[in-house]
């Protein structure tokens, strides 16, 4: 039997659901993200780095994305 591991990359969406923004307002959290750690605009973001930047705890970002 395969187990499905925990996601590792935060998507608009899933900030949308954690955070209560909006779609837009999410994306653009994550274009402020990218901007402070000094990623590229494609590069993805880690459940680390949203949890590290917004101080919401890593536990319960992975608590929603499942």
């Amino acid at each position: 039997m395969n187990t499905v591991p925990n996601r590792v990359v935060v998507y608009p969406k899933d900030v949308a659901n954690i955070t209560g923004l909006r779609p837009r307002a999410a994306r653009k959290l994550l274009s402020l993200i990218r901007q402070k750690l000094q990623k590229d605009r494609s590069a993805f973001i880690t459940v680390r780095d949203f949890a590290g930047v917004t101080g919401i705890s890593e536990d319960i970002v992975q608590t929603f994305l499942r």
